[in-house]
């Protein structure tokens, strides 16, 4: 199984990377039409549907997202429809949480799969929005949900006490959300000062000085922007964007649960499924860019 994790994490590395820094934006903007339509038809199995009509849900996913490519929307990023989206994920997540895995077979099925739809295609703008405002402002955001979840899991392991969601997905602890809360903090401080070495722009956690918009566009991260906007939203954000990523997961765990899967599929080996590495992301990119326009 080892083995097998380590190949599926080699591979994806190889094809991510190169994509997440290729200037060309199409190179992300395929892949990641590629792995949201993965998704999809990974939802629909989770959701009761064959393989067929799965699978056209994938493509359903890919011809949204293909056609707002062609409409340019990639180009225009919108306060309010972010708002929006981050609204639905606060009001969905807390609906959802509160029903449990039982309360969700309860729910028309044709909602849920629009909705899964929806996260997906919300997911794949975000991340090409991210990726227009520079390498660097996705890459944060990326690393963001990462250290959230590594500093969650060795601080669980170590500390965790108090169950997070014992019904949805045990092994979460409070203590591991508040270690992943810390390793964000430490992960902020740490790329505000190295922006500020490489740009000249606001360096230190907490720093009110506004990041001038062609620095920013010189490739300021998220983290950056944060700090430029006061130390109130700065510590909202980075505080609410790891836990958002936490109820990605849980929300994910939840519907698995109800139909008593372990893996959104078997597509990366060692690794389940695409759902399964991208949970935590659905609801942090389209977040990240509220915050980003905020």
């Amino acid at each position: 199984m080892l083995k097998q994790r380590v190949i599926t994490a080699i591979v994806l590395l190889i094809v991510l990377v190169p994509a997440l820094m290729a200037s060309d934006p199409i190179a992300l903007a395929l892949l990641s039409l590629i792995l949201c339509s993965l998704g999809a038809w990974e939802w629909g199995r989770l959701n009761a549907l064959s393989f067929s009509l799965a699978s056209c849900l994938g493509v359903f996913c890919a011809l949204i997202c293909a056609g707002l490519w062609y409409a340019q929307v990639v180009s225009f990023s919108n306060y309010y429809f972010w708002l929006f989206c981050s609204a639905a994920w606060v009001l969905m997540s807390a609906a959802l949480l509160r029903v449990g895995p039982q309360g969700w077979l309860h729910i028309y099925q044709p909602i849920r799969l629009l909705g899964g739809v929806w996260a997906l295609c919300a997911t794949w703008l975000a991340m090409n929005q991210a990726k227009a405002m520079s390498f660097n402002f996705l890459l944060s955001v990326l690393a963001l949900v990462w250290a959230a979840d590594i500093g969650a899991y060795f601080f669980g392991r170590a500390f965790g006490r108090r169950k997070l969601a014992p019904s949805i997905s045990p092994g979460k602890s409070w203590e591991g959300v508040w270690g992943g809360v810390l390793a964000v903090f430490i992960l902020s401080t740490v790329w505000i000062w190295v922006d500020g070495q490489r740009l000249g722009a606001a360096s230190g956690f907490g720093s009110a000085q506004p990041i001038p918009l062609e620095t920013f566009q010189q490739g300021a991260s998220f983290f950056s922007l944060l700090a430029s906007k006061g130390l109130v939203i700065q510590v909202c954000a980075l505080v609410f964007m790891s836990a958002m990523s936490v109820v990605g997961d849980l929300i994910e765990s939840l519907v698995k649960r109800s139909v008593g899967a372990k893996d959104s599929s078997r597509l990366l080996p060692g690794h389940g499924g695409v759902l399964d590495r991208i949970d935590a992301l659905l609801p942090a990119l389209p977040i990240a860019m509220f915050w980003s326009l905020i």
